[in-house]
């Protein structure tokens, strides 16, 4: 990072502002050079982040340069636009240096020094040119034994979860090294050499590591929870709003007495019988027994969904739908552990295809783990049963996270910030909306049963609903407030209505990724706030009219939403 004093002298104004801004996000992107090569920004493709004690420490000097030059531009003279841009790197920076020098999650969470995400978009995104990609993969192959040794030698304390965790994503890891690999070679010949030179030797340290942190298992006993003070730090930068650990809780837990009545409602005029005890999950059980899933049938169904809510959504024109490629794949196993289906857009800075589209968005789905025994995997697709997937179509795809993320991609600013920058708040109350936005409105299938599943649909949705509100009770409750497994489970199954394994597998979620479960309730109803407040600033607007509006600024917090839309 250049020094602060050149910075900012000599400019003035909005060219002040934004010279400095360019200068912090490129001094960024070169020191996370995987977080680089994800937003589609290849300049530091053949390198891995520096996670040694030096490496560390030089980031958190880069952060501290960083956080005194935006500090040095006055806000005066500034637009909306530039003083949200200032105040989003500000945040965001000042957020990195927290999690460095405080957190400090390259001590103690073995999952941060793997390499998946590294290497994944280089091998399985067909961005660029093959060769060029192969190259950078080499490089990166040839520095994973350093990295990996960095990591034995770094990591003190660990979380069991977060090793067993880690475990496995370093095997996955192994086996992207494989087909996957060799798919890229096909098309890159001439690398392909240069790859199997250091291929070996990078396999054999991901093993390594895998049976080192097998070793490390018995010790492996420190907490996982971070705490009230650091989460409720980190709850702060991740949502980017003034709510309060205790403020968030208590709506929380109110707005889930409000789901629990109104799903009640619905499934007792489903069976056209008085509301009753277990009539809930009753229902439930019977709409998943009416629309079966299991492993072969699974990516078929996930396909068909989106079809039909993509079509619907363009009938309704409740949004402009960008034609963008969507590919639905398994979820690699490099990235298993966490989420059952995640949405992978285009890095917002990758350069168009030759034809002028992006590349295309991978929406991809966990399946059901080898070995798991018959009744688990019958347990798994109850849980995520026919209309489930319909669902989780709408929020993962559209008009969810592969309709906003086509449109955030699409947004240029007069700088990088809002486009290197996105508010999770943001991107996952999108979504939560979404699902809201095509209950209401029905699937228009026709027939004798459209009413059936439509009402399906809307149970489904909030199921959903009772999820994301019960991820915030979870969130704040694991990490600041001693919440027991047990405890969790109870709530997750007696009043979410989930599966035994769903709710396992949110156990350990919670676990590994303190923060994000927020986002997700939060976002839901602040995005959906900033809507209706646009609504009524906007009167006889059309619906897409408005929601492409919101979607037209990138992915900001949505309390800077309101001023970018002029409502603040």
């Amino acid at each position: 990072m250049e020094d602060p004093e050149r910075l900012t002298g000599g400019l003035a104004g909005t060219h002040r502002f934004r010279r400095v801004a360019e200068r912090v996000v490129d001094g960024l992107l070169e020191s996370a050079p995987e977080t680089a090569t994800a937003l589609g920004d290849h300049r530091f493709d053949d390198r891995l982040d520096d996670l040694s004690a030096e490496g560390v420490a030089a980031r958190a000097d880069l952060l501290r340069d960083a956080l005194q030059a935006l500090d040095g531009v006055p806000e005066e003279g500034l637009d909306s636009p530039d003083r949200v841009d200032l105040e989003i790197l500000r945040t965001s920076v000042a957020g990195d240096l927290w999690r460095v020098e405080e957190l400090r999650a390259h001590e103690h969470d073995p999952l941060v020094h793997l390499p998946g995400d590294a290497l994944y978009p280089l091998v399985a995104r067909d961005t660029g040119e093959p060769a060029a990609r192969a190259a950078a993969v080499a490089a990166r192959l040839a520095a994973i034994p350093h990295r990996l040794e960095v990591a034995r030698a770094g990591l003190q304390a660990m979380s069991r979860v977060h090793v067993e965790t880690a475990i496995g994503q370093a095997r996955g890891t192994i086996d992207l090294l494989g087909a996957d690999l060799d798919a890229l070679l096909a098309r890159a010949p001439t690398a392909t050499a240069q790859v199997n030179a250091v291929r070996p030797a990078a396999a054999d340290a991901l093993e390594g590591y895998a049976r080192w942190l097998e070793s490390r298992l018995p010790d492996s006993d420190a907490d996982p929870r971070l705490g009230d003070q650091r989460f409720a730090a980190k709850l702060w930068y991740a949502l980017d709003t003034e709510t309060s650990p205790d403020v968030l809780l208590t709506r929380a837990e109110s707005d889930l007495q409000a789901v629990e009545e109104e799903i009640a409602e619905l499934a007792s005029s489903i069976v056209a019988a008085r509301p009753r005890p277990d009539q809930v999950r009753e229902v439930l059980d019977r709409l998943a027994a009416d629309a079966p899933v299991d492993d072969a049938t699974i990516l078929p169904l996930c396909r068909e969904a989106l079809d039909l809510v993509t079509g619907r959504v363009r009938r309704l024109d409740l949004v402009t739908v960008p034609d963008d490629p969507v590919q639905i794949v398994l979820m690699p196993p490099s990235r298993r552990g966490v989420a059952v289906a995640y949405c992978d857009p285009p890095g917002p800075l990758e350069p168009a295809g030759p034809d002028g589209r992006p590349p295309p968005t991978l929406l991809a789905v966990a399946p059901t783990p080898p070995g798991w025994p018959p009744a688990r995997v019958a347990s798994f697709y109850r849980e995520y049963n026919g209309h489930m997937v319909r669902d989780l179509s709408v929020h993962e795809g559209v008009p969810g996270h592969v309709l906003q993320l086509a449109h955030g991609g699409r947004f240029r600013g007069p700088t990088r910030v809002r486009t290197a920058f996105r508010s999770g708040t943001f991107v996952e109350g999108w979504a939560v909306y979404a699902e809201e936005l095509v209950a209401d409105a029905g699937l228009g299938l026709g027939g004798a049963d459209a009413d059936a599943v439509d009402a399906a649909l809307r149970m489904q949705r909030l199921k959903m609903l009772l999820r994301s509100t019960i991820n915030a009770v979870l969130d704040i409750r694991v990490h600041a407030r001693g919440m027991t497994q047990d405890e969790a489970m109870r709530l997750m199954i007696d009043r979410g209505h989930q599966e035994e394994g769903e709710a396992a597998g949110k156990w350990r979620r919670a676990l590994l990724t303190s923060a994000q479960l927020s986002t997700y309730y939060v976002g839901y109803h602040e995005v959906r706030d900033v809507v209706a407040a646009l609504r009524g600033a906007r009167p006889g607007a059309p619906e897409r009219q408005l929601h492409d509006e919101v979607l037209a600024h990138g992915a900001p917090p949505p309390r800077h939403l309101r001023a970018l839309l002029g409502l603040a």
